[in-house]
């Protein structure tokens, strides 16, 4: 388990949203370090927190950020887009493709030395569209999904590593990107506390409203979370390549 007091935290599209919640939530948990990246880094009064510009679509960016942080314990993959559509226009989806799987993906790679070192956590904020697509969002849910089992695998392959890796399935936040959704949602605020909570407590899989936590317990006790570990295990027993 992860405690965030004490540590080095980095949160990917922190200048609005759950991201910018994340950020407050983990200065209120006793974080050391801040670094707040996003495309347009905006100051905080808070010294702890650094601006980081980053666009985790950019690999100069992704590079250069890495160089400046000097240390880190926990890594949150946040930034995403979520855009209207219907399948009909490649474009759209290699652009969420791009955001929502290659970001956390590169973003990933680049920090993994520091976050080796420090025996570190991931978390990836995701979305319930990653079990489920919602029709109006297809290219969006196709890349959660995608997203989704990137985290599964990372869990299993930085396991050795000493690295912890947690998804995030988050359900419908009040945030710019449901705007135009007319359905109960939850605050950013929120969500971001349940999720170090579930950092925190160890949780691999985190639910942190009650639309997505009415899912928890039958995914944790479920064949397919069973078959998650079942797999994981045999790739705990192969040998690292060198």
């Amino acid at each position: 388990m992860t405690s965030i007091a004490g540590k080095v935290v980095l949160v990917t599209g922190s200048n609005r949203g759950i991201g910018q919640a994340l950020v407050e939530e983990a200065l209120r948990r006793g974080a050391k370090r801040v670094y707040a990246g996003a495309r347009q880094p905006v100051d905080h009064p808070d010294e702890r927190v650094t601006p980081l510009t980053l666009d985790v679509t950019s690999a100069t960016q992704i590079q250069q950020a890495a160089a400046e942080v000097g240390s880190l314990d926990v890594l949150v993959n946040n930034a995403g887009i979520a855009l209207y559509d219907d399948l009909s226009d490649r474009s759209v989806l290699e652009r969420q493709l791009a955001v929502n799987l290659f970001g956390p993906y590169d973003v990933t790679r680049a920090f993994l030395p520091l976050l080796t070192r420090s025996r570190g956590t991931i978390v990836n904020n995701l979305s319930l569209n990653a079990f489920a697509p919602l029709p109006i969002i297809p290219a969006y849910s196709i890349s959660k999904a995608a997203a989704f089992n990137l985290t599964q695998s990372l869990r299993a392959l930085l396991a050795r590593r000493g690295v912890r890796v947690h998804a995030v399935l988050t359900g419908p936040t009040d945030t710019d990107m449901t705007r135009g959704f007319d359905i109960p949602k939850v605050s950013a605020e929120s969500v971001a506390r349940a999720i170090f909570d579930g950092v925190e407590n160890g949780e691999e899989d985190i639910f942190p409203d009650p639309m997505s936590g009415s899912l928890a317990e039958s995914w944790r006790g479920g064949a397919v979370k069973a078959f998650e570990r079942e797999w994981a295990a045999v790739a705990g027993a192969v040998p690292v390549p060198q």
